[in-house]
């Protein structure tokens, strides 16, 4: 049979499009056309595909061949067809059964040598695949990302005449090396709560972004621990469930670099950890480029996205983050259509107080000026800053704090402040999902405030000029603060804690 029809995936975004690799022999001069939108990377494969089946010592068809990669209309990219463009020559020349073909999918790059390179963005290929009951035939490079999906079948090789053996039946299909990995993730992988000492209000702030999933924004002093703060939050965060972990596996999948490298995925059900350098741009931030690729707002989903120095960020970079913070995904438009990521994450930023540093300090004085102080902090936006639940003072403390060897001992370790976090979350999942996405009915229903709360609410709105966004998430914490202590209602006290953390909101001219 001179023509031949083989399975594979492309890559576009999180999605995994089938492509359809149909190759025709005919009579003519002796060459290889690939159609059906391949770039570079896709047209050179050609010339992979012919040194590979060579040299692997299976017969290279002289007569013309052409392969249409479809559909015509998606374009394709990177050297993930190599195999399947070679299996359908063999297949549409004879050497190997069509019918073995109907049940299986082909990713895999090519070396001359024959063996199969890895690839990256194997996983969302993996779980589309699977959805459709088909086995996957996949680097063995690329096993242990696509053994996350639980119920794949795939098939690991490493040479295309391992391929070639099992669909002719002269072997079995080739068995997964058994996988393990970590099915927890203790808050002991993580910087631990208790090494910081003091700053018991800061901490405290911490416990509540962590029970609700809510925004924070710590400013101070240099030095007093706004960053060791933030890199605890991921230790005193639960596990990542099974779909969130598979979600976040995906999107490193897509956005790997060095294709079979497996360090991210032994990171497994690992919650991410993001700070990047302020001077990032707005694409490294949200995602981009001529093929767009997840951005950091989208490597920390269902993690943590850690700003440190926050004023010293672009503003336009940072006006970008607004829709992620609202929408929990992040969509870029290029002529050819859009895109979409997932971009839940929890922002966590810091920063000083005023250009110098030290506004507010006890010891050491400012030396700035108050136009320059209101340049600094209006660098930040009042839309942006809104959406910070908790603006939270990390002041700086008293030398005897930290001389006192008998204070180290009261601290509280990351391992008890998870356990009250896992609690106000399972409080929160019966209701039907974080407090800090409670919207509509859901927030009215849930927000019921008790006494004179209505009242202090009321008035603190009014004599702050906050907008509504703010009020619902002052809302929103005082419902976590209410889960914490495990009450129904919430009352003045939760309330008045909730509005204690709203230092920055902007009073009205």
């Amino acid at each position: 049979m001179s023509v031949s029809i083989v399975y594979t995936r492309a890559q576009v975004g999180l999605g995994a499009p089938l492509v359809s690799v149909e190759t025709h022999i005919a009579n003519g001069l002796p060459g290889l056309s690939i159609v059906g939108l391949p770039e570079a990377a896709v047209r050179e494969s050609k010339d992979r595909v012919k040194s590979a089946m060579l040299n692997a010592g299976f017969d290279y068809p002289a007569r013309r061949i052409t392969v249409n990669l479809a559909p015509a209309d998606l374009p394709k990219e990177g050297g993930r067809y190599d195999l399947a463009i070679a299996i359908g020559i063999m297949a549409a020349s004879g050497q190997i059964p069509v019918e073995a073909l109907s049940e299986l999918e082909f990713i895999g790059e090519l070396a001359l040598t024959g063996h199969v390179r890895a690839v990256k963005s194997v996983l969302p290929s993996v779980i589309t695949g699977a959805k459709q009951g088909r086995k996957i035939v996949l680097p063995a490079t690329n096993q242990s990302e696509a053994l996350l999906c639980e119920g794949a079948e795939i098939v690991p090789v490493r040479h295309i005449h391992q391929v070639f053996q099992f669909l002719t039946g002269e072997i079995p299909f080739p068995e997964p090396d058994p996988v393990v990995y970590p099915e927890q993730t203790g808050s002991s992988e993580y910087p631990d709560l208790a090494d910081v000492v003091g700053q018991f209000q800061a901490k405290r702030a911490l416990e509540i972004a962590a029970a609700g999933g809510h925004h924070l924004l710590f400013y101070g002093p240099p030095g007093t621990g706004k960053s060791m703060l933030a890199s605890r939050l991921p230790g005193i965060l639960p596990q990542l469930t099974q779909d969130e972990a598979i979600s976040v596996a995906s999107v490193r999948s897509v956005a790997n670099q060095s294709a079979g490298d497996n360090v991210e995925y032994r990171q497994w059900r690992k919650r991410p950890y993001r700070d990047p350098h302020h001077s990032a741009s707005s694409v490294a931030l949200v995602g981009g480029g001529s093929v767009p690729r997840p951005g950091e707002v989208s490597l920390a989903h269902h993690g943590v996205l850690f700003l440190d120095e926050l004023p010293e960020f672009d503003r336009k970079v940072l006006e970008v983050l607004r829709e992620p913070l609202e929408t929990g995904h992040i969509a870029i438009s290029r002529a050819s259509g859009k895109l979409t990521f997932p971009a839940r994450f929890q922002l966590v930023a810091a920063m000083n107080p005023c250009p110098c540093g030290y506004a507010g300090h006890p010891a050491i004085s400012c030396t700035d000026t108050p136009a320059q102080v209101a340049r600094y902090r209006n660098k930040i936006s009042g839309p942006l800053l809104d959406r910070f639940d908790l603006q939270v003072e990390v002041p700086a403390q008293d030398v005897r704090v930290f001389t006192q060897k008998s204070t180290t001992s009261r601290e509280e370790s990351s391992q008890s402040v998870a356990r009250r976090v896992a609690a106000a979350r399972a409080i929160q999942r019966a209701r039907g999902g974080l407090n800090s996405v409670l919207s509509g009915k859901a927030l009215d229903e849930s927000c019921e405030l008790e006494g004179d709360a209505q009242m202090i609410l009321e008035s603190a709105v009014d004599r702050l000029g906050m907008s509504a966004r703010a009020l619902h998430r002052i809302m929103r914490v005082a419902r976590t603060i209410a889960d914490l202590s495990e009450e129904q209602k919430i009352t003045s006290t939760h309330l008045s804690e909730a509005l204690a953390y709203r230092k920055l909101d902007r009073r009205p001219n």
